[in-house]
């Protein structure tokens, strides 16, 4: 699979010594964080070595005596068999935090060895279980990792002619070959970006086996529940977890707290949500008041959206059928609407520094399903399952606050207009490079 956090990580890797700093891979399992790693060992390095701190119960004690990097590395190489070489060598340590004061050992050895490559990854459940450990602040970079985009999962399936026809940004192009483009869409709907879905896919086109790895993963995560977190937060973060696709079927897509359990408080389940999000397995999406500069300015934190971290795994947690997303029926009129949103908010997780929000005035019923702010550019989005342009909310907002660039993305063809651009939703990655056009 081409991935395209790679290219950042091949970056990162020609950094001078001075500036690099240790690699922490963040992102929920199963995202493709190990994948990552051993492909840039192999790809970028001469040799690879690594460390996983799950499976090597020997090397967890590794960082408990002292910092003291030499036999560190001696240790590192009797236990593997493989010499590390500055420059040469990728060492990489998984499920770090399975390692005591592991986290802590990046500082020394950026500030010891900064010659040394070192990246690390693991569980961020696992990770937040180390709050008793100082953290290296400033002396370690992070890179997110997100399940693959919709352009990475037609990359795995070899189209990567459509691929290019996209970022040619031709609207011309684009739209000759939509009848392409919406049929892989539907199927991204349903398999996602978590690579073993995909990757299963991609060799067996079986919606069977797909949804097999996607029921998997959620187990793996309903396990990682009662793993990690204190157990009275383990059991909100559950029911949390398995309320957000009914959540977004609502027509009203603010989450509602009495909703997961009747009587129900934030108070009581804002710890669990906070867990959720920093591990990677859901997103918030928060209200803004108005459309002015700057969004954070008029944040509403009470009033919240959350969405899962992968389509493929949302549709598994809701029972859609591979039949009745690519045939259509009343279920999936019902979570059409759920599912596209899901989808165009996983899409603008890959844009770099955006905070996302929605927008809904104090008064009114209007709302924006998401609005956006790059560098000076308040950028509102209306999302549509199929075709239909018409958008109230969208029209109230350009008509209080004037925006450059509004976007409406739906099935409808690719579209310019002066300041209102009609972007498909198969094209949606281009628009980065449409804003301040």
């Amino acid at each position: 699979m081409r991935r395209e956090i790679l290219k950042k990580m091949v970056e990162w890797k020609e950094l001078p010594d001075d500036i690099r700093k240790p690699l922490i891979l963040e992102g929920a399992r199963q995202v493709g964080k190990t994948w990552l790693a051993r492909e840039l060992g192999k790809s970028a390095f001469k040799n690879y070595v690594e460390v996983n701190f799950e499976d090597m119960e020997e090397m967890r004690s590794l960082f408990e005596a002292d910092f003291d990097i030499n036999r560190i590395l001696m240790a590192i190489q009797s236990t593997t068999g493989q010499k590390i070489v500055a420059g040469e060598t990728l060492l990489f340590f998984d499920e770090i935090q399975h390692a005591r004061r592991g986290l802590l050992s990046l500082k020394y050895f950026k500030e010891k060895t900064p010659h040394y490559h070192i990246v690390a990854a693991g569980s961020l459940l696992g990770v937040i279980d180390h709050k008793d450990d100082s953290f290296p602040v400033g002396k370690v970079e992070f890179m997110n990792v997100f399940p693959l985009s919709f352009e990475e999962f037609l990359n795995a399936l070899g189209k990567e002619g459509l691929t290019e026809i996209l970022k040619s940004n031709d609207p011309v192009s684009i739209n000759a070959f939509s009848s392409q483009f919406s049929d892989l869409l539907r199927q991204y709907y349903y398999v996602g970006g978590m690579p073993e879905a995909v990757l299963t896919f991609a060799n067996e086109a079986d919606y069977k086996a797909v949804r097999k790895v996607q029921l998997s993963i959620l187990k793996s995560y309903e396990h990682d529940f009662s793993k990690h977190p204190p157990k009275e937060i383990a059991k909100r973060m559950s029911l949390l977890w398995n309320a957000i696709p009914s959540q977004l079927a609502k027509e009203n897509k603010k989450f509602i707290y009495s909703a997961v359990k009747s009587g129900a408080r934030g108070r009581d389940y804002e710890t669990a949500v906070q867990w959720l999000c920093d591990a990677g397995m859901a997103y918030k999406v928060t209200r803004v008041t108005t459309g002015e500069l700057p969004l954070a300015g008029f944040e509403d934190t009470d009033s919240f959206k959350l969405y899962v971290l992968d389509i493929g795994l949302h549709g598994a947690m809701a029972g859609l059928s591979a039949r009745s997303l690519m045939q259509g029926n009343g279920f999936l009129e019902q979570y059409k609407g759920a599912l596209t949103e899901q989808y165009v908010l996983q899409e603008l997780m890959l844009f770099n520094e955006v905070k996302i929000h929605y927008w809904t005035p104090d008064q009114g019923i209007a709302e924006v399903d998401f609005v956006i702010q790059m560098e000076d550019n308040i950028v509102p989005i209306e999302v549509k399952a199929e075709r239909n342009l018409q958008a109230k909310s969208l029209k109230e907002f350009v008509k209080r606050y004037a925006p450059e660039t509004v976007i409406r993305t739906s099935m409808a063809p690719y579209e310019k207009g002066n300041n209102i651009i009609d972007l498909p939703l198969y094209a949606f990655s281009l628009l980065p490079r449409l804003v301040g056009e």
